[in-house]
Parts: C-alpha cells; sequence; structure tokens
C-alpha cells in the first residue's frame, strides 16, 4: 500500500474540518480550491499543510480536490452568493405571507446550483409543502428545507458573548459536543441560567473546556456532605476548591475551617 497525499479543507469558516486527497497538486494553507463532495463540486479553503498518509489509514470512498480555484470559479462563487442573498429576502418573504411559525436562518446554494438549502428554526414542526412549491417555481432548482436546533443556529448567525468575544461555535469549535448541568456543578459555578446560558438559550460551551480538569483535582477529594476527620475535629465537608486543593468543613462545634485535602481523614465511604 501507498501513499496518499492528504490535506485538511474547510467549507465555513466555523465549520469541520475535511480531508481531501490533494494528488499531485501543490497546496499550501489559505488556497481556495474546488472538491468534490457527495453534493458534487464544492469550493473550500485549505487549513493545513500536505501530509502523506499511509492509504490503510485513510477513510473509504475520501474524496478529492479536484483542482486550485480558477477566477471563473470564483466568480460563480460569488455569483452563488448573490443569489443566497436574494434567495433568504424571497423566502423571508414568503415565510411572513404565508404566517409560517418558523424563521429562516441560512441559505446555501450548491456550486452548480442542483440544490438549495435552506435551513430554519422554529418551536414545533411546519408543514411547509406550499413554501417549498413557491422556492421551487422560483428558482427552478432541488429545493431542501432543513430544522435546525437553536445551537446550530447560533453557529451561524454569530454574535458576542458575555465574555465579550465572538461565540466560540462560531470560531474555535469545530463540533458542538454536549454540555450538560454536572458540568457547571464540578465546577462550583451558579445554576443561574442567565449566568450559564449562551446566546442560543442553552448552556454555554466553554463549561467544558475545564470540566475534565475539575473531575481530575477532585478525584481524591471527599465530596459534600462526607464526614472527615480533620486536625481540629470531625466534621461534615460543605464546599470544595478544586483550584487550591482544599475544602471547607462544618466542625462539630459548629465552626467552619478549611483544610488542605492532605489533612483529613475520610470516616465513612467516598
Amino acid at each position: 500500500m501507498g501513499l496518499k497525499h492528504i490535506v485538511g479543507i474547510k467549507f465555513k469558516k466555523e465549520g469541520k474540518v475535511y480531508s481531501f486527497c490533494s494528488g499531485e497538486l501543490s497546496l499550501q494553507p489559505d488556497d481556495q480550491v474546488v472538491v468534490q463532495t457527495e453534493n458534487g463540486l464544492a469550493i473550500g479553503v485549505v487549513v493545513t499543510e500536505t501530509k502523506e498518509v499511509p492509504e490503510e489509514q485513510l477513510a473509504a470512498g475520501l474524496k478529492d480536490v479536484a483542482r486550485k480555484a480558477t477566477a471563473e470559479d470564483l466568480r460563480v462563487c460569488e455569483n452563488n452568493r448573490r443569489l443566497e442573498r436574494d434567495a433568504a429576502e424571497f423566502c423571508t418573504r414568503k415565510i411572513r405571507e404565508r404566517r409560517l411559525p418558523m424563521k429562516l436562518v441560512d441559505v446555501e446554494c450548491l456550486f452548480d446550483r442542483s440544490k438549495m438549502l435552506f435551513s430554519f428554526s422554529a418551536e414545533s414542526r411546519v408543514d411547509f409543502r406550499e413554501l417549498v412549491k413557491d422556492l421551487v417555481q422560483k428558482f427552478r432548482t432541488r429545493i431542501e428545507l432543513r430544522q435546525i436546533g437553536a445551537r446550530q443556529e447560533a453557529r451561524i448567525i454569530k454574535g458576542l458573548g458575555i465574555c465579550g468575544r465572538e461565540v466560540c461555535c462560531a470560531t474555535l469549535l469545530q463540533s458542538l459536543d454536549r454540555v450538560s448541568v454536572k458540568m457547571a456543578k464540578e465546577q462550583n459555578m451558579s445554576l443561574n441560567p442567565e449566568k450559564i446560558s449562551g446566546l442560543c438559550g442553552r448552556l454555554m460551551c466553554c463549561l467544558g473546556y475545564e470540566y475534565d480538569g475539575y473531575v481530575q483535582m477532585k478525584k481524591d477529594m471527599p465530596r459534600c456532605g462526607k464526614v472527615v476527620q480533620t486536625p481540629d475535629g470531625r466534621g461534615k465537608v460543605i464546599r470544595q476548591n478544586a483550584l487550591q486543593g482544599e475544602i471547607v468543613v462544618l466542625l462539630e462545634g459548629g465552626k467552619e475551617a478549611t483544610f488542605k485535602t492532605k489533612e483529613i481523614r475520610r470516616l465513612d465511604p467516598a
């Protein structure tokens, strides 16, 4: 088995990185290229250096880079972007006219205009059959309407988080991993929804960044509610400070005291 030249390519700034075979093409990061996808040709941007990878390590059906994007390819791409803007205005108007309980979020036109994808958000299922007829009649191509969730919507629309920076889902995250309330609890964060929710109304993605670290730091710490023996006597754990390696204990005499984890001894199972 031989080696294949592989590059990573993105189709959207906030999107995933996909692997393609570059063949004999000499490609550098930031090069615009035309590639084969399951939906036909598409224009993407090279985001990695070329790597030599053994064929047996590659996924089956790996697609090829067709060519570096030409001036004509870029012109077609720009025309498609204009079509997407026109389609968004038309679709939004039709949604309003038909009083459909949905919000258009994004429009994507395939490179060869063989299909247009309309992404929308809604609280529940929507009967959009008449809207599809409007779109087919107007644009004379295959139409696909796709309902997306709140996190996907925020990723497309973008915006500033409470940290003052652009939302992570639209910049540094390639995939939207699951975030749970347990992650906030492990980090002793306030469970006030206003403080731990992002622009999408869901739990902030950044709650997961340090979660594994907190779990590791708290691995040897007795949990809240456990009875322990301290240098000042018996007591019950009421708080943990993972970053400092300390726990706060309510002693039997009613006094609160702080101890290093190594200074205490468990008196019941962890």
